[in-house]
């Protein structure tokens, strides 16, 4: 895995956490200070372009094995700042809705003698219908938030088993390294005493044949 990788990921995750809290309060806001907050969200949405960006990079100038786990996770994060995008285009949509309500309520209020009350009753009906859509949203918006972490948690698991597996692979390897010299001093020993062998029987046949010729040389004489 690569550290500068590992790095930009860290970065991301922390800033896609903060964007998650940025938007459920600025939901819960109006008028400037919701203008503020979406402010502030758009500039951390422009930083997470960049880090993912910067991810990417890194993702594809690496080996192709590891490549290819780093685009998937990479694709993921794609898919999530994709969703805090899009919950900043509801939020806003959501203030623009506000207004044109408040705008469409104040005249409303100004000639109500002119409004009957089935209109009004319609326009209330709309007003909950909206709200309601909003906290359906949100319900959506928290369980995929708590799907997402469901899955990093999985991904930090196999990233964990994935290392064991490599730590194991290499014991095994220094294991046959060491198996392997062994057999080679083993195989270097079996040798040399083949080697003296031979040496010691050619000496006791010189030995031999020496004192057969003294022998046979005291005899003739």
């Amino acid at each position: 895995m690569s550290q500068v990788f590992e790095g930009y990921e860290r970065q991301y995750c922390e800033l896609s956490a903060n964007l998650t809290r940025k938007c459920t309060s600025a939901s819960a806001l109006d008028g400037e200070q919701k203008k503020q907050k979406l402010t502030e969200i758009k500039a951390g949405l422009d930083d997470a372009d960049a880090l993912i960006r910067k991810m990417d990079l890194e993702a594809r100038s690496l080996q192709p094995s590891i490549k290819a786990t780093l685009l998937a996770k990479l694709r993921e994060y794609k898919n999530d700042l994709n969703n805090l995008k899009s919950e900043v285009k509801r939020i806003t949509s959501g203030n623009a809705d506000q207004a044109a309500r408040d705008e469409l309520l104040g005249s409303g209020m100004a000639d109500a003698r002119m409004v009957s009350a089935d209109q009004r009753g319609r326009l209330l009906m709309s007003t909950e219908g909206l709200n309601q859509s909003t906290e359906r949203i949100k319900e959506s918006r928290k369980a995929m938030l708590e799907t997402e972490e469901l899955g990093v948690s999985i991904l930090q698991d196999l990233h964990q088993q994935r290392q064991s597996l490599l730590h194991a692979h290499n014991t095994l390897h220094g294991v046959d390294d060491n198996i392997s010299r062994s057999k080679k001093i083993l195989t270097n020993m079996s040798r040399r005493l083949s080697r003296n062998k031979w040496i010691i029987g050619s000496i006791i046949a010189a030995l031999v044949l020496a004192i057969l010729f003294i022998l046979y040389f005291k005899l003739s004489h």
